[in-house]
């Protein structure tokens, strides 16, 4: 380590070996102009010594400066000259830092040219996708679910409340870069009750650099806000009806008020959503403990009800030029209640018929907090620091009921006495999580051609959970000692990192990094002290970027990265559930975290993209798995690790304009998968080639209309011992922009075609626990009636006001979407 911090120095002392000039030059809204002109003159004559201009960022050096008296005049299309005071280099080795310069827009330029440009609905980077949800008219009204269900790639899959990316599961998702770190049914349900209204963009980074997290062997999925940044009081607010099987209702507002110095927002979201499910299950198995040979086949029917509050609130306040504080909370709470009525028949071969009615009915809710506060400093032009503490907290509490009769044809209680046939069940489960994350960034521009990033990080989790369930056998309530669990687990991660971007020539820039994380994790039971898992690891996670610009229009990128997923809480121990009278769900102590190399060629043509990815997966985490309980009294559904997959995919991003009013995009990733199962009874190795295709059209009409049809398909894919059919979705939004800024209303349908359904089957590959040869399939709600939802939206402000004197008609802040 000390050889890096030399190494680092040396590179700092090396370029303040010449005079430099350097500054910053932003708007009156505090956003950096790039591309702007700095001219280094003579103070006697005005000849020029000297030309650059401002990066991305709005930063700018001029080096190699000879001692004397100069002039530094600035200059970009839309804003106003300036010219700063004498600027005197007296020392050969002097670096004179000018500081933040603001530049006034011209108004005279600005009333005669009017630049829009309209983003891409998916944009193309080294480490990933970039969706501009925003532009899209089907994201107002959805909630953030469904906007990243329409994303390139992203599969939710209803059934089991997972997330996965271009076919793999092992997904970080963060929001505004902060990993929100809760159990995955939870998070779907909590993006189930967000706005999408509120989000600006969804990173889909693949293959990530190493200043992010190593967490996510299939990526990770970024979430940012919307953040107005424009002076004064903006805001806007949306409420939203809706109805498909049952009832929908949202709402949602945002407000910022911006001054030069402090920019303050805050939003609150409320949705309230009345589904419904339907399960088909027909199941052959051969069980001992219930008499031989079963032919199992029934129903059950789910109505379920969604309350959800969202609130965030921030600041961002400039204490000078250099340093700036900050500080957000973002809150959610969600309530839940249901019932499942189950009817179901099991035939005891040859002619033995036992029957099972139930009514599984419960709630859950549950409360979860991200509070972040940071500093960010600018010690020299090209020198920044900054410094970020998060504190999540997680509560959830979820109860329920099963009251049922299991008897044979004459009517007697069958089961032969077993807690899990008794006709009443009571199940709980409380959970908290705490983590306290720590992270300090450096970012250090060396020279024109080089930049470097480092920064250690340090998080805590603490988390508790007792669960299980309780039978009612002779009038006294009993519980099996496989179906409780009582658990504290603590977890601790290390990670420092380094990064150097390196411009090599003007056509190839190389990035690379490494990523050190150590990690333990404890996992005790309180009540006998007996310890359930202890671990530790540590590991290195390098990264490899090579961009090689063809010419103006066309680049080739190399990247190679390392990545892990850890097990999440709820996959090791902490949740055990009832299923039916022969089944539990549960988690599993054993589980192995997964560490994937990933390897990715890509090519980019204009806005055009095509990459191959080949990666390789140890230990990759299958959930919803079949195995047997010791005694093979008890079938439990569990994670289990696969031995290891390889994946090699083609992703392509196609967008097309046809006409100035009709454009498209098309995304595709699939290609070969191969994995290897050892946990069953007979190991085997599957191969299958998968594939995900996402489309979408937009069309802008006369009379302020436009309109948007977009859809997802995959094709049949495995997950473990599973094999999930295909799913094919359509959606078809209209939106209708009111004269005189007063807003939009859209109508949007999801589930067009009522084709959203998951067909699964057991026992197609190997042979499963029990022997077990299972058909399920979920029918979702929009599978009976899709879901149709009206939505006004409208904003309002300072912004808002300056607008509608230069627009005729329009709400010009969604209509007109800029760079």
């Amino acid at each position: 380590m000390k050889y890096l911090f030399f190494i680092m120095l040396q590179g700092c002392v090396l370029q303040y070996a010449v005079a430099q000039v350097s500054g910053k030059i932003v708007s009156a809204k505090d956003e950096p102009i790039a591309a702007a002109n700095v001219l280094l003159l003579n103070s006697t004559d005005s000849s020029l010594i000297k030309a650059t201009l401002s990066g991305q960022d709005g930063t700018y050096v001029l080096e190699n400066i000879a001692a004397g008296k100069y002039l530094v005049r600035i200059s970009s299309a839309g804003y106003q000259n300036m010219e700063l005071g004498l600027v005197e280099i007296t020392d050969p080795l002097q670096h004179k830092d000018l500081g933040t310069q603001m530049m006034t827009a011209d108004t005279k330029y600005l009333q005669e040219v009017v630049m829009r440009s309209e983003k891409p609905m998916v944009q193309q980077t080294a480490e990933g996708l970039i969706v501009n949800a925003a532009n899209s008219i089907l994201t107002k009204g959805s909630n953030a679910l469904q906007v990243l269900e329409r994303s390139p790639g992203v599969v939710i899959n209803r059934r089991d409340n997972s997330i996965e990316l271009n076919g793999k599961s092992g997904v970080m998702v963060m929001l505004n870069g902060k990993p929100i770190r809760m159990a995955e049914s939870e998070l779907v349900e909590m993006l189930a009750g967000m706005s999408g209204d509120d989000i600006a963009t969804i990173e889909l980074l693949t293959s990530p650099s190493a200043k992010y997290d190593a967490e996510g062997t299939a990526g990770l999925i970024n979430i940012v806000l919307k953040k107005n940044k424009d002076k004064g009081t903006n805001g806007s607010a949306t409420v939203s009806a809706g109805y498909a099987y049952r009832e929908k209702a949202s709402g949602s507002f945002n407000i910022s008020h911006n001054t030069a110095k402090v920019n303050l927002y805050g939003s609150y979201g409320f949705s309230h959503n009345a589904t419904y499910g339907k399960m088909f299950v027909d199941s052959w198995q051969h069980m001992p403990f219930m008499g031989g040979g079963i032919h199992a086949f029934g129903w059950t029917t789910t109505h379920a009800r969604f309350i959800n509050h969202n609130a965030t609130v921030g600041l961002d306040a400039k204490l000078n030029a250099k340093t700036t504080i900050g500080g957000s909370i973002i809150y959610t709470r969600n309530k839940a209640s249901g019932a499942g009525d189950t009817d179901f028949s099991y035939n005891i071969l040859p002619d033995s018929i036992l029957q099972f009615e139930g009514r599984n009915a419960g709630m859950s809710r549950w409360n979860n907090m991200i509070s972040t506060v940071y500093v960010e400093r600018v010690l020299r032009a090209t020198e920044k620091i900054s410094l970020n503490v998060d504190h999540l907290f997680f509560s959830n509490d979820r109860p329920y009921q099963v009251e049922g009769t299991f008897v044979n044809k004459h009517g007697e209680e069958a089961g032969n006495g077993q807690a899990l046939s008794a006709p009443e069940q009571r199940g709980f489960a409380k959970t908290n999580i705490r983590v306290f994350v720590g992270k300090v960034d450096y970012t250090n521009e060396l020279s024109k051609k080089a930049k470097m990033e480092a920064g250690v990080k340090s998080n805590y989790t603490q988390s508790t959970s007792y669960s299980g369930f309780e039978s009612l056998v002779n009038g006294e309530w009993i519980s099996d000692p496989q179906a409780v669990n009582n658990i504290v687990m603590k977890e601790g991660i290390a990670a420092a990192y380094a990064s150097f971007n390196t411009q090599i020539n003007p056509s190839t820039t190389l990035v690379t990094g490494m990523r050190f994380e150590y990690a333990y994790t404890k996992m005790n039971d309180p009540k006998n002290g007996r310890k359930i898992v202890n671990r530790k690891l540590s590991s290195l996670f390098p990264s490899l970027f090579v961009t090689k610009k063809i010419n103006g229009q066309s680049e080739l990128q190399l990247s190679y990265t390392k990545r892990i997923t850890r097990p999440s809480y709820n996959d090791l121990a902490s949740y055990v559930g009832y299923s039916d009278p022969t089944a539990v769900q549960t988690g599993n102590p054993f589980l192995k975290p997964t560490i994937t190399h990933n390897i990715r060629l890509g090519y980019q043509y204009k806005s055009y993209s095509a990459s191959l990815v080949f990666s390789r997966d140890e230990n990759p985490i299958s959930r919803y798995q079949l195995t047997e309980s010791a005694q093979r009294d008890m079938l439990f559904i569990s994670p289990q690790n696969i031995s290891w997959q390889n994946n090699i995919m083609l992703q392509t991003n196609l967008p097309f304009k046809i006409k100035n009013w009709w454009t498209m995009n098309y995304s595709f990733a699939g290609g070969l998968r191969q994995y290897k199962v050892t946990y069953t009874k007979e190991p085997f190795v599957n191969s299958y080639f998968g594939y995900s295709f996402n489309y979408s059209q937009t069309f802008k009409m006369p009379h302020e209309y436009s309109a948007e049809l977009s859809g997802s398909y995959g094709n049949a894919n495995y997950n473990g011992t599973q094999k999930v059919e295909g799913i094919l979705r359509m959606n078809i939004g209209i939106k209708k922009e009111l004269k005189n800024n007063k807003g939009s209303f859209q109508l949007a349908v999801n589930d067009l075609l009522m084709r959203e359904k998951y067909d699964i089957q057991y026992g197609t590959l190997t042979q499963e626990a029990f022997s077990i040869k299972n058909h399920i399939i979920v029918y979702t709600e929009t599978s009976r009636f899709p879901i149709v939802r009206l939505t006004y939206s409208r904003s309002f402000g300072t912004k808002k006001a300056a607008s509608s004197r230069r627009a005729s008609s329009g709400d010009e802040q969604d209509r007109i979407r800029r760079e």
